[in-house]
């Protein structure tokens, strides 16, 4: 479904930028004061001479990538796995609430006539957040939603983030599938490249999707665009009752299950799905309408969208005899008040600093740690 950067444009708003602008100024200003009076010793040219002459220098190094044989690739993949039935079971476990998680807190209940959309988010201690959403569209099937998700040729027409994707690999006898895509992210970070394993498993129409980070040493790595290695991004799709209440199961269901690790702060990248969520959940729902008039109207299925038909049958049985078993799920989010000025300013320079410093004395650990102890100070004036 949608990646957390598709976020991220409705928090580059001309507001923000407004308030980056005063925060640029006063550290260009500082950095050309600080130099015109720096002290005598940073002056002196034997100093720099002498470190010049006794810190050690690296012996230049000549970097040679090696693709892989098909014999030696061949052999990866089957130690590797790609997506195994234990990626099914952590999403059977996801679905059903029992992966033994930190408690979900519910960010967003929106909802048009034809399609409604909640959200939620955890922070587990040692990753990234964790975000889960219910999806419900009117008058779809699973398999049609199913094919829409996997069909990477026309995911370009809804979603304007993605710039680039290819099929590395396809199995036709599990439909396992590893991609590449690249997307697109704001102009003050650089864009992301993603090596995805993908597979389906089907328990009576119930389609549990599971798509995720993959090494693949055939594909080197470059400095840019920079690839994301933590990824997950797995759905539940399958046919619930119609809201209009008539008893018929005329709906799709989407239970959406997502992390990843984009390089930036955390705090900054939830702040970024928080304001932009909706703006790019809306794009979604008429992607699959014209999806559905291009089906009706005869339009042939892609090699991704046939990919998506090729699916593991699993037992009803044995994983869906609790699907019914509820967790626990926190209310909404309380905003925080105080002034809003003093933090937009702070969080501003945070998100410029975070993501041009790719190397250098400052982590954007600690700028951020920086950013968040003045917002606290700001908001107590």
């Amino acid at each position: 479904m949608m990646e957390l950067s598709s976020f991220f444009p409705t928090f580059c708003s001309p507001d923000l930028l407004l308030f980056i602008a005063p925060l640029w100024i006063a550290v260009v200003v500082g950095v050309l004061v600080g130099w015109v009076w720096r002290p005598s010793w940073a002056r002196d040219d034997k100093l720099f001479t002498f470190f010049n002459n006794n810190l050690p220098r690296p012996a230049a190094t000549t970097t040679t990538t090696t693709v892989p044989s098909f014999e030696s690739r061949q052999v990866y993949k089957e130690k590797s796995g790609f997506v195994t039935g234990d990626d099914f079971r952590h999403l059977w476990n996801l679905v059903e609430v029992k992966d033994g998680g930190p408690a979900w807190i519910q960010m967003m209940d929106r909802s048009t006539t034809t399609f409604s959309y909640q959200a939620w988010r955890r922070d587990p201690h040692d990753g990234p957040p964790q975000y889960r959403s219910r999806t419900v569209f009117e008058d779809a099937t699973p398999e049609m939603v199913r094919d829409f998700f996997w069909d990477d040729d026309f995911r370009s027409n809804w979603d304007d983030m993605l710039l680039f994707s290819s099929t590395l690999e396809a199995c036709k006898d599990t439909g396992t599938m590893v991609v590449q895509w690249v997307r697109k992210f704001p102009f003050f970070c650089s864009d992301r490249e993603y090596i995805i394993g993908r597979r389906i498993w089907d328990a009576s129409r119930v389609f549990y999707c599971v798509t995720k980070g993959v090494q693949y040493p055939s594909v080197p790595r470059q400095s840019k665009p920079r690839r994301v290695d933590l990824y997950y991004s797995s759905w539940c799709i399958r046919a619930v009752e119609s809201k209009r209440g008539n008893g018929e199961m005329t709906s799709c269901e989407v239970l959406l299950f997502h992390h990843e690790d984009m390089g930036i702060p955390w705090e900054i990248a939830k702040l970024g799905v928080r304001q932009g969520m909706w703006g790019a959940v809306k794009k979604i729902e008429p992607g699959l309408r014209a999806y559905q008039r291009a089906k009706a109207a005869g339009a042939g299925l892609s090699p991704s969208a046939i990919m998506a038909q090729i699916n593991t049958k699993v037992s009803v049985e044995e994983f869906m005899n609790e699907r019914d078993s509820t967790g626990e799920v926190a209310g909404d989010e309380k905003p925080s008040s105080g002034k809003n000025i003093p933090k937009m300013l702070v969080v501003g320079g945070a998100i410029a600093l975070a993501c041009t410093l790719d190397k250098g004395l400052l982590t954007k650990a600690v700028i951020f740690g920086v950013a968040r102890r003045f917002a606290r100070m700001g908001k107590r004036m």
